[in-house]
Formats: C-alpha cells, sequence, structure tokens
C-alpha cells in the first residue's frame, strides 16, 4: 500500500537543484560526421612517430636516387676516370677551406723518401718552365701540392739502424701528380693553346732516361734519385743523399736540348700535323680540367673503377626500388586474385589451388634465379629474368594471407546479407570482403619491398646476378667490388652499407606503421 502511494507523489520542479549549474563540464565537441576509411587509416599512421621518420628517411632517400643525376650536370653515371679510382671524397670548395672534411685527404705514414717524393710532386708544379730551383717551402705552398699536413716525424730504430716516419695527411687526387702520355701534334697545340687561356700549365719538361732515374715510367721522379734516395751531385760528380729539411732543394734531372733548355715533347710516330704522335709529361690534375672543363669533384669519392660514387649510389638505390616496387605491385595482383579466388570459393577449387602453391614454394628461389640469369638473361636482360624469378614464387605469401582473410569474413553477417539482396559473387569478394584483407595485404606488400632489396643484394654481391655496367649498378655490385679492397678504401664498403641498412630498416618500420594503419579492428579507436 505504501508503494502504491509513493508511485503518486507528486515533486514540484523547484524542489529540484541543478548541480554545478552554469558550469561547463567538457570542452570536447562531439561530431557525428563519418571518417572515410583511409583517413582514419592516415590518422593512426601518423600517430606512429618511428614509422612517420621512416617514412621521411625513405622519401628523402628516394629523392636522392632521382633528383641527383639532375643535380650533377656536368656528366652522367657513364662518365669515369680510372686515374681517379678508388679516391675519397672530395669537393674543391672544401679542400680550400682546409677543415678536414671533403678534402680528398687520407692518412698515411711515409718514410723519409716517400715524404720526400709526394712533397716533390708539389715542388714540381710550380717548376713548369724547368728551371730546377724550386724550394721545398715554395713546394709546400703550391696549389697542387698533396700533403695537407704532416708531424715532425718519429724516429724508429732498427737494430744499428735509424729511420724517421712521417704520420700525413695527404690529398688522393693530387697525389696522382705526374703521367707520360701520348698525343697528337694538333692535341698538343689545343693543350697550349688552353694554357695560354686559363693560365693553368699542363704541360711540363721530360725526365731523362739516365742513370739518376728511378723509374723511367713514372713521371713524378723528375729529380736525380740513386737507389730511391735523392741526390745531388758535387763537384767532383760524387752522388751525395739529400736528406728532408728546411731549405731543401732537389736537383732536376729534365731533358735538355744542346742550349740547356727543358725539352716538352718527344716525337714518336705518325708523318703528318694531324697524326703525328708526341711523348709528352702532363700534371694530371690541370689536365684533367683541360679535358672535361672543371676540376675533380666527388662528394663521396670515386668506386673502384673510377666512376662517381654518388651517381653509382643513386643508380643502384633507383635499380633495387625499381625491382623491389615491381616485384610487389606484380605478386600483389597475382597473390590477391588467387588467395581470392581460393579463399571464396573453398572446397575442391581451394585445394586444388594449394597443391599448386605447395610445388612451387618447395622450388628454391635461388635456383630459380641462377637458372634464369644463366639461360634467361641474354635474351631478356639481367633485370627482367631476376623479375620472372621472384615472380614465380613471390606471390604465394600474399595468396596465402588473402586465403586466410578470406575464410575469415566470409561467413560474416554483411556477407550473408549481401548474399541474400542478390550481390554477385565478384561484388562480394572486392567489396565487402577484400577491403577487409587490405591492410595484412599492404603490410606484406610493404614488408615485402626490404626483402627483395635484401636477396637482390645478396644475389649481386654474390654475382649470381650481374647488374653492374657502365649505365648502372646496384647496391650489392658496389658492396662486391669494394669487399676485397675496403680495407684501404672504407667509404667504398661504408656509404652503400649505410644505404642499404636504411632501407632495409625504414621499409619495415613504415609496413609496421601501415599494418596499424589499415588494420580494421582499430578503426576509430584513439590513443
Amino acid at each position: 500500500m505504501e508503494e502504491k502511494n509513493l508511485q503518486n507523489v507528486y515533486i514540484p520542479p523547484e524542489k529540484f537543484v541543478f548541480v554545478n549549474e552554469g558550469e561547463r563540464l567538457t570542452d570536447r565537441k562531439f561530431e557525428d560526421k563519418p571518417i572515410g576509411y583511409f583517413k582514419d587509416a592516415w590518422n593512426r599512421f601518423r600517430k606512429n612517430k618511428a614509422s612517420v621518420v621512416a617514412t621521411v628517411i625513405i622519401v628523402l632517400v628516394v629523392l636522392y636516387a632521382f633528383l641527383m643525376p639532375l643535380l650533377n650536370n656536368r656528366y652522367d653515371s657513364r662518365f669515369m676516370d680510372s686515374y681517379y679510382a678508388k679516391k675519397a671524397p672530395r669537393t674543391p670548395f672544401f679542400r680550400e677551406l682546409n677543415i678536414g672534411i671533403l678534402d680528398g685527404g687520407v692518412d698515411r705514414a711515409f718514410s723519409e723518401k716517400g715524404l720526400i717524393k709526394a712533397i716533390a710532386m708539389g715542388m714540381a708544379a710550380e717548376d713548369w718552365d724547368g728551371t730546377g730551383d724550386v724550394t721545398l717551402e715554395e713546394g709546400l705552398a703550391s696549389d697542387y701540392q698533396p700533403i695537407i699536413e704532416k708531424d715532425e716525424g718519429t724516429e724508429v730504430k732498427k737494430g744499428k739502424d735509424v729511420s724517421i716516419t712521417y704520420k700525413a695527411r695527404i690529398d688522393a687526387f693530387l697525389e696522382v701528380g705526374f703521367m707520360y702520355m701520348s698525343v697528337e701534334q694538333a692535341e698538343y697545340q689545343r693543350i697550349r693553346d688552353w694554357e695560354e687561356e686559363t693560365g693553368l700549365h699542363v704541360l711540363y719538361p721530360l725526365i731523362e732516361n739516365n742513370e739518376w732515374n728511378q723509374d723511367v715510367n713514372d713521371a713524378n721522379f723528375w729529380y736525380k734519385t740513386k737507389k730511391s734516395n735523392p741526390i745531388y751531385l758535387n763537384e767532383k760528380g760524387k752522388a751525395k743523399t739529400i736528406e728532408f729539411a728546411e731549405g731543401m732543394v732537389l736537383e732536376d734531372n729534365y731533358k735538355r736540348d744542346a742550349e740547356g733548355n727543358p725539352i716538352y715533347w718527344e716525337y714518336t710516330g705518325g708523318g703528318s700535323f694531324d697524326n703525328a704522335q708526341y711523348k709528352v709529361r702532363v700534371l694530371y690534375y690541370n689536365y684533367y680540367q683541360y679535358k672535361n672543363g672543371f676540376e675533380p669533384s666527388y662528394i663521396l669519392g670515386t668506386d673502384s673503377q673510377g666512376y662517381d660514387l654518388a651517381l653509382r649510389l643513386a643508380g643502384g638505390i633507383r635499380l633495387s626500388l625499381l625491382v623491389a616496387v615491381c616485384v610487389s605491385v606484380i605478386n600483389f595482383l597475382i597473390g590477391a586474385v588467387y588467395g581470392a579466388i581460393e579463399g571464396y570459393y573453398g572446397g575442391l577449387a581451394d585445394l586444388l589451388m594449394e597443391r599448386i602453391t605447395d610445388i612451387l614454394s618447395g622450388v628454391p628461389f635461388i635456383i630459380v634465379a641462377t637458372l634464369f640469369q644463366i639461360h634467361l638473361s641474354a635474351k631478356v636482360g639481367a633485370v627482367p629474368s631476376l623479375l620472372f624469378a621472384y615472380v614465380l614464387t613471390g606471390w604465394i605469401s600474399t595468396a596465402y594471407r588473402v586465403r586466410t582473410q578470406f575464410y575469415r569474413f566470409k561467413n560474416q553477417e554483411y556477407v550473408l546479407a549481401a548474399r541474400t539482396l542478390g550481390a554477385r559473387d565478384w561484388r562480394i569478394i572486392w567489396k565487402h570482403i577484400f577491403p577487409n584483407t587490405l591492410g595484412t595485404i599492404i603490410t606484406s606488400c610493404a614488408l615485402a619491398i626490404p626483402g627483395v632489396i635484401n636477396s637482390e643484394s645478396m644475389l649481386s654481391y654474390l654475382g649470381i646476378v650481374k647488374l653492374g655496367s657502365a649505365g648502372s649498378t646496384s647496391l650489392g655490385t658496389l658492396l662486391s667490388d669494394a669487399s676485397a679492397i675496403w680495407t684501404n678504401y672504407p667509404h667504398l664498403m661504408i656509404v652503400p652499407a649505410l644505404v642499404l641498412s636504411l632501407l632495409m630498416i625504414c621499409f619495415n618500420l613504415f609496413g609496421n606503421g601501415l599494418r596499424d594503419a589499415f588494420n580494421p579492428s582499430l578503426r576509430g579507436v584513439e590513443d
């Protein structure tokens, strides 16, 4: 009875009191505007900081690969100079700054004779008129002096003998010094004209072939030597050893005519003005400028053959990315169609198609790649045959993932509803089920890219796939070329290895970010 009376009790509105009346409980605005699938995926992706950083690095590497050839308008990737092979990074601007980077410098230990020979290159560069009276100080101050810096030397005792070892930093490009060349008479005249026009000297006096010539094939031994020791002849014609010291002047061994004038060319053959061959001695650094119109400038140095490593690296990145992206796209298309048919229809179709994939997956990839390179590359090329090898079995993992996702979603309520409303099989497959598999498929494709880059680099490193040519190369080929000499020229190994590592790590992080972004179970979920 009391409960019935309570239900009929009337409480007037003025008896109610509002809590926190007039105060805003939250600043949050609720929106009912729908968010698209890809926009929602993008919102989740950009919250993954590691994936965003990886994406930025990938973009920078790709921009480098495609813009580097455009920014270097002096020559293309086919440009090569064998005399400047395996040289350290160098640009004339940083060389003049003398701050220890990009100066072409390498650290060496020199004996006294070796140091004199290196310094003598700078002395000879100042002696273009063949006077033979250039001092040590003038040679050290020369723009063509290869020694960048040196210490005072350390005495080393070996039994009763005492020698001095100098630690120095030497410009690997200027270290080439002088060399003999054979040029036509017309070319000789063009060099002379260029010298007058620019004020730079290319042609230098020839060296006498006599008992004081240490090596007749080495144009840097312009001074008199005996048993590799620089010497001078006293009044009695007896050889005296020259020691490295302040004020040192080397005695030249130039070839001279009857009047004592230095000789700059020697006729070696030919009958007319155009084809007469001259033997000349040139300062190669200036000869390089004469031939090409610019100073040697290699921001990453040169590779083992003399190509610009920066351009070769860009070409290797482009080739690796091209192969990886093409493989991923082709495997995506084949695997998506194959796996969708397997997973949707199931039964006998799935059984037969699975047996086909079992057979193909049992074929070792390295054997397929090797056979294709042996029998197919000569007809279609190394890159297409490599693509065929990847595509033969590469789509199997994508097909397996798609098949698994179709088995997961094909009996969901929305699929049954679409089938009840009369939707065709292909519409159900591609409109209703396939979008739910995108996260897994896109992730697998993104993660396949570093795998392809790694395997392609391995194959070219081992020499199974020949991707090195005058016009293009791969990261694996660069590493292979540097494998035997990297201890002496570490930049040849470090630079491509660093780029390959960055690509591998960044693409994996990028793939992880895509996996989370396209995961339908996380749709609308906020951190």
